[in-house]
């Protein structure tokens, strides 16, 4: 459980040592040293630390302006520390994730971004409105000019409302994500991850998804590699793939299902394994496998059905012993 130290200033002229000091006598035997301004995205050193943190380590800073650029990163960052099993700790701030109260400050300031995003949209909706009783035209002046300087404000401010929008639900679907890629296409990732949704949440597209991990690539709060081309598989029988979907509907629906009960409900709705014929178990073993590599199915359906046959395996046992 190791204390890493991260430490940064805007330009090559400032010096880090006053930090370096600082996270040493706190305990930090290794530290990341960055030199990017505030708002720069490129911070190796930080997503080289980000991915060298195990479970029970601690991330640490002088203060929390030196970690990230906005409050959006900052919780991005904060979540990604989390999902390592990781803790988060300010030296000049109360923020201690390891404890209690340092959490509610994180969920408050959770909050105050979730505030900040519905005061600018009010504000701007009645900025627009007063603009139309007073018979101006709406818009930004430069933006009607394609001015590259507010063109450029307008798709970082985008970008950080998307990420802002994102971060909440990240663990629902950056996980699976992070399971398939890239050895499986997007289309089939978009799938797996709409499937482990909550019903209320909003859906992904095939390119919504791939915009959303871009982004977090860009922000540093996911790996490069998730973006890399998938290899070209053969195209799959359309007639398995529903097959699978069929199973693990119905799975999911039963999870204390059998896998002669899976066969028997398939060929009920008419649909028959390759070469026709009844359902062997091994196929249908094979079909919730493939759910499973997909995401339409958790791994705990697969650790149930063990349980319950090493359970029947001793029950068989017993009764012929006895």
């Amino acid at each position: 459980m190791a204390l890493l130290g991260y430490a940064r200033v805007s330009t090559g002229g400032q010096d880090l040592e006053p930090q370096l000091r600082t996270l040493r006598a706190a305990g930090c035997t290794t530290i990341f040293e960055e030199k990017a301004s505030g708002t720069s995205r490129a911070r190796p050193e930080l997503a080289r630390l980000l991915d060298r943190l195990r479970r029970g380590d601690t991330l640490v800073v002088v203060r929390i302006d030196r970690l990230a650029r906005s409050l959006a990163h900052l919780l991005g960052v904060i979540e990604r520390v989390r999902e390592a099993g990781a803790h988060f700790r300010s030296l000049g701030d109360p923020i201690d994730t390891a404890g209690p109260s340092g959490m509610l400050v994180l969920q408050i300031m959770g909050a105050i971004a979730q505030f900040e995003r519905a005061l600018i949209v009010e504000r701007t909706k009645a900025g627009l409105a007063a603009a139309r009783a007073r018979g101006r035209v709406g818009g930004n002046p430069g933006l009607r000019a394609r001015d590259p300087a507010v063109l450029g404000r307008l798709a970082t401010a985008r970008e950080r409302t998307r990420l802002a929008d994102l971060l909440p639900g990240a663990d629902e679907w950056l996980g699976t994500v992070r399971r398939l890629r890239p050895a499986t296409a997007w289309e089939e990732v978009t799938r797996a991850v709409n499937a482990a949704l909550p019903p209320e949440r909003r859906r992904f597209t095939r390119d919504r998804l791939v915009r959303a991990v871009r982004l977090f690539v860009q922000e540093g709060l996911a790996e490069p590699a998730l973006l890399e081309g998938a290899a070209r598989r053969p195209r799959r029988d359309p007639r398995a793939r529903r097959a699978m979907e069929l199973a693990a509907s119905f799975l999911r629906g039963r999870p204390r299902a059998t896998l002669a009960e899976v066969g028997a409900e398939l060929a009920r709705m008419g649909v028959q394994p390759r070469g026709g014929g009844p359902w062997a178990a091994s196929s249908v073993k094979a079909l919730l496998d493939r759910a499973r590599g997909t995401g339409l199915l958790g791994a705990e359906h697969g650790q149930r059905r063990q349980r319950r046959m090493a359970s029947e395996t001793r029950h068989l046992r017993e009764t012929l012993g006895g």
